[in-house]
């Protein structure tokens, strides 16, 4: 694990080349797992390259953790195969499922937060620890739905999720705010809620905003700068909890210059030194 508070950009095909011949200053890349299950690819070929200057984190989107489908042995093989070639600094996968009788879906599906669903996933994410032989983070989902069934707060879900397998957690800032916002609760009282000790790493990102009907709702897009009020949510985080979490920018699609996602990434530095010259004064 990075000692010292280290600042990460998820690594995208759209400028991996330019990272490779520019060599900005960044301390660390996220990866898309299943973006390199090809050892043969291009792709691959180029995180190779900069897997020698980066450390790597390797964030799963695919394994559906909350399905009660078994999990996928292949998949699990592929990604072993890349964490032993790669080493990554840190493994990480979501609080959710994509896949129902071997059919999945592209997109990450929210479960119902019962004693059911928490026993089931407990075991997932078991297995998928003992079999890739170290410790995997869960992320906070973004939320558009609150099953009626659900009688465990979604922090506190994590938090026995946790205590149980003794998985780390990854805290998806925009994730928090998008869901407060849809669901109508507290993002501040969530933290308070959370066991952030367990907390390895937090991801900052964009949301899009959309009108359904009459409803506002927000949409965890990953194509937008973060929204100043996430800013302002990971500003109230680091003021309240003092820490040396790598913290990382997600952007996926319609991407602007190299230089705009970098820019996104200094930012984060600068809130951080107001939070420490506050706390200092």
């Amino acid at each position: 694990m990075i000692n010292d508070k280290q600042y990460g950009l998820g690594l995208r095909s759209a400028f991996a080349e330019q990272l490779i011949k520019e060599q900005p200053a960044i301390d660390w890349l996220e990866i898309h797992a299943e973006n390199y299950f090809n050892p043969h690819s291009y792709d691959y070929h180029l995180l190779k390259q900069v897997a020698e200057h980066h450390p790597i984190s390797i964030h799963g989107v695919g394994l559906s953790l909350g399905s009660s489908d078994p999990l996928n042995p292949q998949h699990l093989e592929k990604l072993k195969a890349l964490i032993d070639d790669v080493n990554p600094f840190i493994v990480s996968e979501h609080l959710s499922w994509s896949s129902v009788n071997g059919r999945y879906y592209n997109d990450l599906l929210p479960l119902p937060y019962t004693q059911e669903c928490l026993a089931l996933f407990i075991q997932k994410v078991d297995q998928t620890q003992q079999y890739l032989g170290r410790q995997l983070l869960i992320e906070n989902p973004s939320a558009y739905l609150a099953y009626p069934q659900s009688h465990i707060a979604e922090p506190e879900f994590l938090n026995q999720v946790a205590q149980a397998t003794g998985c780390g957690l990854l805290l998806d800032i925009n994730n928090v705010y998008v869901s407060a916002a849809n669901l109508a609760w507290d993002a501040e009282h969530y933290f308070e809620q959370l066991n952030v000790d367990a907390v390895k790493e937090i991801h900052l990102a964009g949301f899009t905003e959309k009108t359904i009907g009459q409803q506002r709702v927000l949409i965890d897009s990953h194509n937008q700068p973060v929204a100043e009020p996430v800013w302002q949510l990971y500003k109230h985080f680091q003021q309240r909890f003092s820490n040396n979490i790598p913290t990382m920018i997600e952007w996926d699609s319609d991407f602007p210059p190299l230089q705009r996602l970098l820019d996104e990434v200094a930012k984060i530095k600068v809130l951080d030194q107001q939070v420490k010259e506050r706390r200092c004064a």
